[in-house]
């Protein structure tokens, strides 16, 4: 068992025996280091202007991933290599190829907001093919805010900045960087502080069991996108840190020709390509789902585990028949996703246990599925209501089954099955019938008025999404019935 924290910092190997669970990235850069070039704003991940990259090896080659330091907790950085904005321009070199570009294209203006958008535009040059369109770049700032500049400038400078294969100093280095990376990866559980106040992270699931079997009142951190914010917002004392990154095969996605299956580690943006593969509409909420940032880093099963009546997930999960597995100790079991959520903040999950991956049943030739996802801004934004749909017909256009699951509508994510009753049976040919569907809604739900929307908002957009599902169903082109329409959707997934 290893006692102190390691990473790639400027070519050097840093180690730290002496780290409060709670410690985030951005206090460590800032205060400790003495780096301020990273920016603290919003204190939430929202904002990017505490973006760095982490740098880690995945499927053999190294990966940079843009994260929110505000929100990341100092242990989560071991094992990777950490790259802030002052490391990027030389003395020798000159500036980055990006903050070329941001130069160039007069893209900075108070410059609050600069190193956070050079930061993602880093990570982005490193994982891009050259060249990038205008909707790749927006992509990957859509976690940035600029208050002054404005956008136009920032984007030409990504696309200039991408537009043929470069090379940087840190391109040069790999080979030595992802050797330093392998030597960081020895396998040892993790394990910093005293049993009284710690942060662990276990390397095998095994000793994940075994250590939150011992400690079942720490908190389990994946990605901290949601208890990161308990930190910062709330300013709460968590002195026993579980971190679950670590556990080797906790992060493993599966297609088993019937199902697919999700480790509960795996991050958003590890499993969006998989998901987006079920379905177009899927791949684009998940698109739409938090920044960059947030997907580097949140995971899936974190996204079920934290129980929020506003995930995005869970409603499709639901809507699809998903199932959760959960462990305690050596034992397993298996919960329809659908009753793993009982109230708000309550799960039916036991101290001690926490999930370790949700099998999603794949679609069939007769199922046809729908997903939207109503916010008050397009990208990085919590939804206000979250609707997902699957049908299964028959060909004559009858509705021989039906899931209807919502987000935002209730305190936990939950099936309208009253509105399913309704549908049961009923033909995608005869409007008249989808009233009886729309009205049951109502005995479903009784949404609460709050700053994100009205319970009279909720409940009419639940009514609205449901009627748009099924007039797609029925014939009518998506491209009339959303912004984006579903066959833009298909194409932008397959690019």
């Amino acid at each position: 068992m290893r006692s102190s924290i390691r990473f790639i910092r400027q070519g050097r190997l840093v180690e730290l025996d002496r780290v409060e669970p709670t410690e985030t990235l951005l206090d460590y850069l800032r205060e400790r280091e003495l780096a301020t070039g990273t920016k603290e704003a919003c204190g939430e991940g929202d904002c990017g202007a505490c973006t760095v990259a982490l740098g880690r090896i995945r499927d053999g080659r190294l990966v940079y991933d843009p994260v929110n330091a505000c929100i990341t907790l100092l242990g989560q950085a071991d094992g990777a290599e950490i790259v802030t904005v002052e490391d990027l321009a030389s003395d020798r070199a000159g500036l980055h190829p990006v903050q070329e570009a941001m130069v160039e294209k007069h893209a900075s203006q108070c410059g609050f907001c600069t190193p956070g958008f050079v930061m993602s535009l880093f990570a982005l040059f490193h994982s891009a093919e050259s060249p990038v369109t205008r909707a790749e770049v927006n992509d990957w700032i859509a976690g940035n805010l600029c208050r002054c500049t404005g956008y136009r400038p920032i984007v030409e400078a990504g696309i200039e900045a991408c537009r043929e294969p470069r090379t940087d100093r840190f391109t040069v280095q790999a080979p030595e960087t992802s050797g330093a990376l392998g030597f960081l990866d020895d396998g040892e559980d993790l394990f910093v502080g005293d049993q009284t106040r710690f942060f662990a992270a276990p390397a095998t699931i095994d000793s994940l069991a075994e250590l939150y079997e011992q400690h079942p009142d720490a908190t389990i951190v994946a990605g901290a996108t949601d208890v990161g914010l308990w930190v910062t917002k709330e300013l709460r004392d968590l002195p026993k840190i579980i971190h679950v990154g670590r556990a080797k095969g906790l992060d493993m996605i599966e297609d088993t020709g019937h199902e697919l299956i999700i480790g509960a580690g795996a991050t958003c943006r590890q499993a969006e390509a998989h998901l987006g593969r079920l379905d177009p509409d899927i791949g684009e909420m998940m698109r739409r789902f938090g920044s960059k940032q947030v997907r580097s880093s949140g995971t899936i099963g974190g996204n079920v585990a934290n129980g929020s009546p506003i995930g995005d997930i869970p409603p499709v999960l639901i809507a699809l028949g998903a199932s959760v597995h959960l462990r305690k100790s050596k034992n397993v079991r298996f919960v329809e996703l659908e009753d793993f959520f009982i109230d708000y903040g309550r799960q039916d999950r036991e101290p001690g246990e926490f999930v370790t991956s949700i099998s999603v049943p794949l679609l069939e030739d007769d199922h046809q599925f729908r997903c939207y996802k109503i916010s008050k801004r397009f990208d990085q934004d919590i939804s206000a209501v979250m609707a997902a749909f699957r049908f299964t017909l028959t060909d004559d256009g009858t509705i021989d089954a039906v899931r209807l699951a919502y987000g935002g509508m209730s305190a936990i994510p939950k099936r309208a099955k009253a509105a399913e009753a309704a549908l049961q049976g009923s033909s995608l040919r005869d409007s008249t019938k989808w009233n009886k569907a729309f009205a049951a809604l109502r005995d479903d739900f009784q949404p609460i008025d709050d700053h994100r929307a009205s319970a009279r908002y909720r409940i009419e957009t639940a009514h609205a999404l449901l009627g748009k599902a099924l007039i797609e169903m029925a014939g009518t082109d998506s491209t009339s019935t959303r912004v984006v329409g579903r066959r833009e959707v298909e194409d932008h997934a397959t690019d």
